[in-house]
C-alpha cells in the first residue's frame, strides 16, 4: 500500500510487458501486460518501476514504463516540477 503524500495528486501508471521489437513500443501479447499499479507521485511510480526492470534484466524484450496519468487528465497543468 503507497502512503498518503500531502500536496497535489500527481498520478503516474506503471505498466510494461514484452516488445515486439527491442526498440520500439509495440507489445507482442497485450493479454500478458502487466499493470504494476498507480501511483501517487512520480518517486514512487520509479521505485516500483525500477524493482520490475531488476526483475526483468535479463529478457532483452521486457520493458517497463511510467505514464504521467496527471499529465492526461489535465493537459493544462505541468503539475509543477515533474520530471
Amino acid at each position: 500500500m503507497t502512503q498518503r503524500v500531502p500536496g497535489k495528486q500527481l498520478l503516474h501508471l506503471v505498466f510494461g510487458g514484452e516488445l515486439t521489437e527491442i526498440g520500439g513500443s509495440e507489445f507482442k501479447d497485450l493479454d500478458k501486460m502487466d499493470v504494476v499499479g498507480i501511483f501517487p507521485n512520480y518517486a514512487s511510480a520509479y521505485v516500483a518501476w525500477k524493482a520490475k526492470a531488476q526483475q526483468t534484466v535479463d529478457n532483452a524484450q521486457m520493458r517497463y514504463f511510467i505514464v504521467h496519468l496527471h499529465r492526461l487528465l489535465d493537459p493544462e497543468s505541468t503539475g509543477g516540477a515533474v520530471r
